[in-house]
Formats: structure tokens, C-alpha cells, sequence
């Protein structure tokens, strides 16, 4: 059983990864899915054009809609980004991610000397947020073709899971697409080669400094309905807590910070259970019920 717990998370993002990208005719083919499932979001940044994906990413499906010539508001996307960050934060980061997968798996590569974090990780952190708001949102809205249309600038020039899960396997099976590669795809492939190697020294470069994604879950993280609440009765501030945590959060200062993903590295290794998970109204509940001292 404590194996399991172990490895629980793991089995999760890999079987999340395989059901939603599922579509085994797309890879031997080299065509992307296009049923309606396309039409539902899932919570993970899983590329639309991913050959054997089942569903939408949300924030490509956010720039479809803002680069639409319909000009539609996106009430859905909003919809389901507010849905699961008010429900689980950045949760979904840790959990349900095809990309944080990919990292976490390469993070466990024995390398001579790891890194808690890069230099300048106080300033390079803000990135992601630069990206959500610049190349998310701002340029597909004002940047606009000779019919008015915009370009989904984030999934175009940064995104490595669409590099990693869509460009090169449809490129590995359509020739033609080989003959047509430019300057971009080498720049996309170099993101997501830089990235890769950097997964291996430091722990989910991706997600800490250029995810939108995660960017936008990681608001709703001390106000989730799943949330971490520390004990104060039972924390010694011994910082095991941060220690354990592969993103080097002082989690007992800090147990809903932005930057969590919720994999609970730091729950098991406190040595006095004083970090569980509480929502808002059990909290209230529990106040209510807590006899006067």
C-alpha cells in the first residue's frame, strides 16, 4: 500500500495521458482526431493537433476563439478554466498534465548536480504570467491578418507539448510535411529540446516559468475547493516540508502558493502531519464546531 501511495500520482498522469490521447488510428496514420470530442476541453495542455488526442487544450481552444473572425466571447473555455481552478488549482499541473508527465519523468534521470531552482528564478517565474497576458490574449486580438483573423501566437511560436505530441510525430509520418519544415519548426524544436535537458537538472521548468496554463490555475489555488491548510498547533517549522518539495516551496509558510502543483511530496514527508487538505466550508464547519477556550 505505501508503494502505491508512492507511485499513485504517477499511474494517474499515465493513465490520464493514455485515455486522452487515445486515438491509436491517428498516430498510425499520421491525421488528427477530428470528431466531436475536439468540442470538449480537457484539463491538461494536450495540443489539439496531437494525432491520437481525444480532446482540446484549453488554452488553444481560449486563442481559437479570440482569434475568431466571429469575434464570439469564450464563454466556455472561461467556463471550464474557472470550473476546475476553483475545484482543484494547480492540481490539474500535477496531476492530469501530459507535459508534466513528460518533465516528471525526465526529472528522475540521475544527473550529477540538481537544481532547486534557476538564477534569477524571483524574476523568471513572472514569465509565465507575461506569456498568458502577450501571447495568449493580446497579440491573437490585436495582431490581425488582411481578414481580420489572428494567429494563436502561443501555440505557434512557444508551445513545446504541441512540438512534442503534435509536430513531430505528424511530421514522422508525412513526408511532404518533412520537405515543407522552416524556421519555425526549428525554433519550436529548439524550446523544446532546452526544456528537456532542463528537466532533468531542475524540476518542471516549464511549468514554473512559461506555462499560461499553469499560470491561470495557480490563481485559484488559495481559493480552491481543494487546498492545503497547515496545522498550527502541530508545525514545528522545521522546513521538511520544504525540503521535500521539488519546487522549493516553504510550504508551512506558504501552503497555497501559485507555484504548487499539489503533488504531496510535502505531506508525507512532514513528521507531524500538521499539512492536510481542507475546503473552505469544512474549515467553517470545523470553527463553528471548535468549543470556546
Amino acid at each position: 500500500m505505501g508503494k502505491l501511495r508512492t507511485h499513485l500520482r504517477t499511474i494517474v498522469q499515465i493513465v490520464f495521458t493514455a485515455l486522452t490521447n487515445g486515438y491509436a488510428a491517428g498516430f498510425a496514420q499520421g491525421t488528427i482526431y477530428k470528431g466531436t470530442g475536439k468540442l470538449v476541453c480537457v484539463p491538461g495542455l494536450n495540443c489539439y493537433s496531437c494525432p491520437g488526442a481525444l480532446g482540446s487544450c484549453p488554452i488553444g481552444a481560449l486563442q481559437a476563439s479570440l482569434t475568431s473572425r466571429t469575434n464570439k466571447f469564450p464563454a466556455y473555455v472561461l467556463g471550464f478554466l474557472l470550473l476546475f481552478g476553483a475545484l482543484f488549482g494547480r492540481l490539474v499541473c500535477g496531476w492530469l498534465c501530459p507535459f508534466g508527465l513528460v518533465q516528471d519523468l525526465l526529472h528522475k534521470i540521475p544527473f550529477p548536480k540538481k537544481l532547486r531552482r534557476l538564477p534569477g528564478d524571483r524574476v523568471l517565474k513572472w514569465l509565465k504570467y507575461f506569456i498568458l497576458v502577450g501571447f495568449v490574449i493580446v497579440l491573437p486580438l490585436t495582431i490581425l491578418d488582411i481578414v481580420g483573423q489572428g494567429q494563436p501566437w502561443f501555440c505557434e511560436y512557444i508551445c513545446p507539448s504541441g512540438t512534442l505530441f503534435a509536430g513531430i510525430p505528424l511530421i514522422a509520418s508525412n513526408p511532404p510535411l518533412r520537405a515543407a519544415l522552416g524556421w519555425l519548426f526549428t525554433w519550436k524544436a529548439a524550446i523544446l529540446v532546452v526544456l528537456l535537458v532542463l528537466s532533468v537538472i531542475v524540476y518542471r521548468p516549464f511549468c514554473r516559468y512559461l506555462c499560461p496554463l499553469g499560470a491561470i490555475y495557480g490563481l485559484f489555488n488559495p481559493i480552491a475547493l481543494y487546498r492545503f491548510h497547515i496545522d498550527e498547533d502541530k508545525c514545528t517549522k522545521c522546513g521538511a516540508c520544504q525540503h521535500a518539495c521539488k519546487l522549493d516551496i516553504p510550504v508551512w509558510q506558504k501552503p497555497n502558493s501559485a507555484e504548487c502543483i499539489r503533488c504531496s511530496d510535502c505531506r508525507r514527508a512532514c513528521p507531524h502531519s500538521a499539512i492536510r487538505t481542507e475546503n473552505p466550508v469544512s474549515q467553517r464547519c470545523g470553527a463553528r464546531k471548535r468549543p470556546a477556550k
